[in-house]
């Protein structure tokens, strides 16, 4: 089991930035794919972007591009989002996600091919 916590969410103004963490544990394989997903109100949950821990290749939704910075620290078992030029359709539970499937060489952002999910944290644009 790979327990996934999130931290760094809050309240911002419309054009503000916020940093969020992903803290995996040190046993989650070296190979694997690490992503972001929110989900707002009323709406179904969606991919905003991914990294590809073998390598550091990066994905991610046309929403987000040139907004959001994904990166990974593996030193410290840890992906971080950056996400600048906020807008209030940023709103949203965000939840780190991981694809741990031992064949997995790339990423998508398809909910369905993450097998652990953090809890979420909270990021209100106004």
């Amino acid at each position: 089991h790979v327990q996934l916590v999130e931290s760094g969410g809050g309240s911002v103004q419309a054009g503000g930035s916020l940093r969020l963490s992903c803290a995996a544990p040190v046993y989650m394989p070296s190979r694997a794919c690490v992503g972001w997903f929110r989900q707002a109100p009323g709406k179904e949950r969606e991919g905003v972007t991914a990294v590809y821990t073998g390598g550091g290749i990066t994905y991610y939704a046309d929403s987000v591009k040139g907004r959001f910075t994904i990166s990974q620290d593996n030193a410290k078992n840890m992906v971080t989002l950056q996400m600048n030029s906020l807008k209030p359709e940023d709103t949203a539970m965000y939840y780190c996600a991981a694809d741990t499937r031992w064949f997995v060489n790339s990423c998508s952002l398809v909910n369905d091919e993450y097998n652990f999910w953090g809890r979420g944290t909270q990021v209100t644009v106004s």
